[in-house]
């Protein structure tokens, strides 16, 4: 079993709402949503009932359809073809991927008012119009998103539960690890980017330390991903695809802003932006957006058309950018554990950052000017984060790197807003030049 952090946030839930909500756990396919309600549910209560609408019968389909407005029946009948027993405030019954048969979730509305017992849902895509268009998304209803492994949950899968205090540690007091840690560290991180946080990878993987077992699981997710595109996206699958396809290509570049003349001469944002949505709501990928006036916020200057396109798990990217070839000639998993990146490969880090800043925040952001008649004014800033009223920059580098031109620019330009900067790098934290440098898997601390 993974230990995963979100198994403790259904604990706070059950105790703190007490029956007064339902819980949805909305993630990208193959997260893990399933096994962790259900071992929740083993653990945390007398009996549960879990209902999979994915291949539910429609014996069971019927009753929200038939009985769902006399509850005693609906539950009696429920109980009888599952064969458990449903005990007054102590059985859980959990929708698992109810995104397909939006019509239970709207009666999670009339379940909570009765009260009797708690209530999971799971759901993929359940963002998409077209699973809530003929719903009233129910109020009483919480919500979790639940992404792949971030590094810590990596390191416990790895059996290593001792080294991420010292990090945290590290961070909030701003101390370096030192040279011997650092280095250990460092060589956990670069398994982590190749494997990724998809549980199937990663179980694939610790099983002897097997990239290709891990390379092969997550091709079978890259399958279904394409599954769910032709079924989801009706329609317009084809711009999906290659959105979607392009990101590889696009994450390669210097510039990492995603290029629609990459997908047609005569591509425009309209013509592509319900595939970029599509992508960004099925958790798919982490699109980062361009933030035009820091000094007015990040939100309110936002421009939905500038962005960059990240995969939401940085070890499928590694796969994807493969992924018509073998896993012997992926080079990137040599690149990355010999450290012998190159600016392709550095793709990597900079999406792994990508992934482990979404874990605490909504949306990402960047910021990106070009002037060629000021060159000052020309800047390029891979994140921009908010610590309390203030926004802070953040750059990824390499280890080797020489300057941090568009950073200082930045610096100077937007003073009056600036709290921290921050350069995330393959070295131990240190403080230069005001600047707070920190090693790459202190990301997901921000």
């Amino acid at each position: 079993m993974l230990k995963r952090k979100i198994y403790d946030q259904l604990v706070a839930w059950k105790k703190n709402s007490n029956g007064a909500t339902a819980m949805m756990i909305d993630g990208a396919r193959r997260v893990g949503k399933s096994f962790i309600t259900e071992e929740f549910a083993k653990a945390e209560y007398k009996s549960y009932i879990l209902i999979d609408f994915g291949k539910a019968p429609k014996d069971v389909l019927d009753l929200f359809v038939n009985d769902s407005s006399n509850l005693d029946l609906f539950f009696a009948k429920l109980a009888a073809f599952y064969s458990t027993a449903l005990h007054k405030r102590e059985s859980l019954i959990i929708f698992d991927e109810v995104q397909q048969y939006p019509r239970a979730r709207q009666l999670i509305k009339y379940l909570v008012a009765d009260g009797r017992f708690d209530y999971l849902e799971t759901g993929s895509l359940i963002r998409l119009k077209k699973n809530v268009q003929d719903i009233i998304i129910p109020s009483e209803e919480d919500h979790i998103e639940m992404f792949p492994l971030d590094f810590e949950e990596f390191l416990w899968a790895m059996g290593d539960e001792a080294t991420y205090p010292l990090i945290k540690q590290c961070f909030e007091t701003k101390t370096p690890l030192g040279a011997a840690l650092h280095c250990k560290v460092m060589n956990d991180f670069r398994q982590y980017i190749l494997v990724g946080g998809m549980p199937q990878s990663v179980l694939a993987y610790i099983n002897g330390k097997d990239f290709e077992a891990s390379d092969v699981a997550k091709r079978r997710i890259l399958k279904l991903y394409r599954d769910d595109v032709v079924k989801f996206a009706e329609g317009y699958e084809d711009k999906v695809f290659a959105v979607f396809d392009g990101i590889p290509g696009q994450l390669s570049k210097k510039e990492k802003k995603y290029k629609l003349s990459s997908l047609g001469k005569q591509a425009r944002f309209r013509t592509f932006e319900d595939s970029f949505i599509w992508l960004n709501e099925a958790m798919v990928v982490n699109a980062c957006f361009n933030a035009t006036d820091p000094n007015v916020g990040l939100a309110l200057s936002s421009d939905n058309a500038t962005q960059k396109c990240y995969m939401a798990d940085t070890g499928l990217l590694v796969t994807h950018t493969f992924k018509d070839r073998k896993y012997t000639d992926n080079e990137l998993y040599r690149a990355i554990l010999f450290d012998k990146l190159n600016i392709n490969e550095g793709m990597l880090i900079e999406n792994v950052v990508a992934q482990m800043l979404r874990l605490h925040r909504e949306r990402l952001y960047f910021y990106s000017r070009s002037d060629s008649q000021k060159r000052e004014n020309h800047m390029e800033i891979d994140f921009l984060i908010t610590e309390g009223k203030k926004i802070s920059p953040v750059e990824v580098k390499s280890g080797n790197y020489r300057s941090h031109s568009s950073l200082d620019k930045f610096r100077k330009h937007f003073s009056s807003v600036i709290g921290n900067s921050y350069i995330l790098y393959t070295k131990d934290v240190m403080i230069k030049d005001g600047i707070v440098h920190l090693p790459l898997y202190m990301a997901e601390l921000f």
